[in-house]
């Protein structure tokens, strides 16, 4: 990789992993949720675009707030300072909404063109290859060891998309 994009990449891979972890998670939450309920494709995909959009937009404003905050009360201590509030909101918020996409790509794909699939099932490999790949991105550019990363990344996103498909489960066999 060119140095100046893995400079870029260190300098804002806090705001990248936890946009793209939580984008992900999140989005695949509601997917998950939805599934476990019995829910209508067209209603999961409502859901997940409204989480995506206001909730990536939510944290982006808490990112920036957060970093602007803390440049205004410790101007001058090192951290946060190199960076600017504005491209800390804005790297969460592209982080979120890319990543957080990809749970709902297989039900978007399938409301234009219908498949024959298990929806699901191919949500969950497609949000497995976005804790991977995060995983190895923050790997690579921290030069940790990549099966630890990525194996951290992926058991803590497994776990909270298995949250998510229980509480949807269980809110269905309570409220039906």
């Amino acid at each position: 990789m060119n140095v100046r994009i893995i400079n870029y990449f260190k300098k804002y891979l806090g705001e990248f992993v936890y946009g793209g972890i939580d984008g992900s998670i999140t989005t695949f939450a509601v997917v998950a949720g939805s599934v476990g309920a019995h829910l209508d494709s067209s209603i999961i995909i409502i859901l997940g675009l409204a989480n995506l959009l206001a909730d990536g937009f939510a944290m982006s404003i808490g990112a920036y707030l957060s970093t602007k905050t803390q440049k205004d009360s410790t101007p001058y201590t090192i951290g946060n300072n190199n960076k600017t509030a504005l491209k800390v909101g804005v790297s969460t918020y592209l982080s979120f909404v890319v990543i957080g996409f990809i749970p709902l790509l297989i039900y978007i794909i399938d409301y234009i063109y219908p498949i024959e699939c298990n929806l699901f099932l191919y949500s969950s490999i497609l949000t497995f290859f976005c804790f991977l790949g995060i995983g190895w991105l923050k790997s690579y550019v921290n030069g940790v060891v990549l099966y630890k990363g990525i194996t951290e990344t992926v058991i803590l996103g497994v776990l909270a998309a298995t949250v998510a498909y229980t509480v949807g489960g269980l809110l269905k066999s309570i409220l039906y």
